[in-house]
């Protein structure tokens, strides 16, 4: 075959793939994420190589021995070992070893770029016809694919490997050596936790959690209260658990880290969070989740449950406080019959729904307060709000800490304020100054949502 599709893979070792990516999913999950992305690249080129007649080569670095590389491969493509040298040199050695051995046109690609499809390897295979060379650029600077008509190796030498500059450089070689390059469409690798957005929104990803539960805790702060909330939701064994951090100084990452939970650097404010943490989960239903909530025991069969309720668009577990202050039961009666009979539910009652409904949404709206409301009345529009049969114990210390009936008197104005037409920018501004005056501030300082209302 005068084609030859080469792919530059690391063997899957925890600890030495993806590693830019351990400190959010840690080294096992980021391993197998590699795992996922190869086997989403290896089908796409099949699919290509039904197509088109070309030659398939895996160049592989870091195998133990020759059989495991094959036992991860299987039988299908042609295994050869990188070699040594930095990614340059291994790219050139392979590139210069394909036209040794006849070929007419080499594309050399990776595995991690979940965007790529046969498609744009017939674009490759095809713009070599009129052009020298071909790249595909990669959004954050390098490139996902590179292709040659004949040997360049001045493309692959001086070139600073794993910088955002990696796709200039290379045009700039090219330019001052006269090489004509064409360039494919720009596509997104998964290297840093913000990429794995890319990731999830890949048809293979979905169809691996389509019956699975994500959990999306939004946090900041929450060294005391997060471990439990994270002890309770694994004994569940949900698809995934993921916090998504708006900039802790306490211990919350690590203890997130701790209990396996995904970790994501998210931009401050719950309901941004919460988008952030959405964006990158596969499952098929979302939970958002306080990070002061525990859940019932068997909570995804409570889930699966009530969504199947006809006309149910999403649910809530019943409310309910720990800790023991004059008024808690009737906070938990008012909170439920409003959340029964209104279907209006608050974040603090775990708020879960399917994915397709939340992306239908849109999402949390991006406000400074009443995120979680306003997100519910759009929802109500949509089908019913129904309450699961298992209540979501939360912290009462709010209530504890300004009293339970100013703690009330407090959220019923905020929501009276919002309902109003009073902007959110000030409603968020007045909740804080009495919260303030307290001992202690909330864990989402102009960002909280009032916790529950009668």
């Amino acid at each position: 075959m005068s084609h030859r599709l080469i792919l530059m893979l690391k063997f899957p070792t925890p600890g030495a793939v993806k590693t830019r990516l351990a400190p959010a999913l840690g080294q096992q999950r980021a391993c197998d994420l590699h795992r996922a992305l190869v086997r989403q690249t290896l089908a796409e080129v099949a699919r290509f190589a039904k197509q088109e007649p070309v030659a398939v080569e895996v160049r592989v670095a870091g195998a133990p021995d020759a059989s495991s590389a094959r036992v991860w491969l299987g039988d299908a493509v042609a295994i050869r070992d990188q070699g040594e040298g930095d990614l340059g040199d291994r790219m050139d050695r392979a590139v210069i070893c394909a036209f040794s051995e006849g070929a007419s046109s080499v594309v050399v690609i990776g595995g991690d770029c979940p965007q790529l499809t046969a498609e744009h390897l017939s674009a490759a295979f095809a713009t070599l016809a009129q052009s020298d060379a071909v790249l595909g650029p990669a959004a954050d600077g390098g490139y996902y694919l590179i292709g040659q008509r004949r040997p360049l190796s001045v493309l692959f030498h001086g070139i600073r490997w794993g910088s955002t500059e990696v796709l200039a450089q290379t045009l700039a070689v090219a330019r001052a050596h006269s090489i004509v390059v064409a360039q494919l469409a720009t596509l997104h690798d998964v290297d840093l936790p913000e990429d794995l957005r890319h990731w999830a929104g890949t048809p293979a990803a979905r169809a691996a959690g389509r019956s699975g539960l994500s959990i999306i805790i939004p946090a900041l702060n929450e060294e005391a209260q997060l471990g439990a909330t994270l002890l309770a939701a694994q004994r569940e064994h949900p698809h995934e658990i993921i916090v998504a951090d708006g900039g802790s100084t306490d211990r919350t990452v690590e203890i997130a880290r701790t209990h396996d939970a995904i970790v994501l650097a998210a931009p401050a404010g719950r309901g941004r969070q919460q988008n952030f943490g959405a964006d990158v989960a596969t499952g098929g239903m979302l939970l958002f989740l306080h990070a002061d909530t525990i859940l019932p025991a068997n909570y995804p069969e409570l889930i699966r449950t009530t969504l199947a309720r006809p006309g149910t668009v999403g649910g809530a577990f019943q409310f309910a406080l720990d800790g023991a202050f004059t008024g808690r039961r009737l906070i938990e009666r008012g909170t439920n019959w409003r959340a029964r009979s209104r279907q209006m539910p608050y974040g603090d009652q775990g708020l879960f729904l399917r994915r397709e409904t939340f992306d239908q949404l849109g999402g949390f709206p991006d406000q400074p307060i009443m995120e979680d409301y306003e997100f519910v009345r759009r929802l109500r529009r949509l089908g019913r709000i129904a309450l699961a049969d298992g209540a979501a114990t939360t912290s009462g210390r709010r209530w504890q800490r300004l009293g339970p009936w100013r703690t009330t008197l407090i959220n019923s104005l905020m929501v009276l304020g919002y309902r109003t037409g009073i902007s959110p920018d000030r409603l968020a501004t007045w909740y804080q100054r009495p919260r303030r005056s307290s001992a202690g501030t909330s864990a989402f300082p102009g960002n909280k949502a009032p916790a529950s209302v009668i």
